[in-house]
């Protein structure tokens, strides 16, 4: 995933909030385990906790993700966010529900 740290992103420090990283985390975290659905599925996150390495400033963040493992219907994931020259800037693990659509109507 890419992501652009615009300047309306910035802290009084002129570094990104840091709850903006943290979305753009969750964003990244989020496809890795959708690859892994079915048609008939979806996965909210249910926790995510992030650790802020170094501040940002504006310009291009990747994030890279993937899924750490995969159950019946809770799934681990990782991943972290790099600047522009590929240092690590946050990382964040999470865990996601997998519920089947018809789950999601009968609770």
């Amino acid at each position: 995933m890419r992501f652009a740290a615009r300047p309306e992103f910035m802290n009084h420090t002129g570094k990104v909030q840091g709850g903006f990283l943290a979305a753009m985390l969750d964003d990244t975290l989020g496809p890795a385990l959708v690859a892994t659905l079915g048609p008939e599925e979806f996965a909210p996150t249910i926790e995510l906790k992030v650790n802020f390495l170094r501040p940002v400033s504006h310009g291009t963040l990747t994030g890279r993700g993937r899924v750490v493992h995969r159950g019946g219907s809770i799934a681990f994931l990782a991943g972290e966010l790099l600047d522009s020259a590929g240092l690590i800037v946050a990382t964040a693990t999470a865990t996601a529900r997998i519920i089947r659509h018809e789950q999601a109507s009968t609770g």
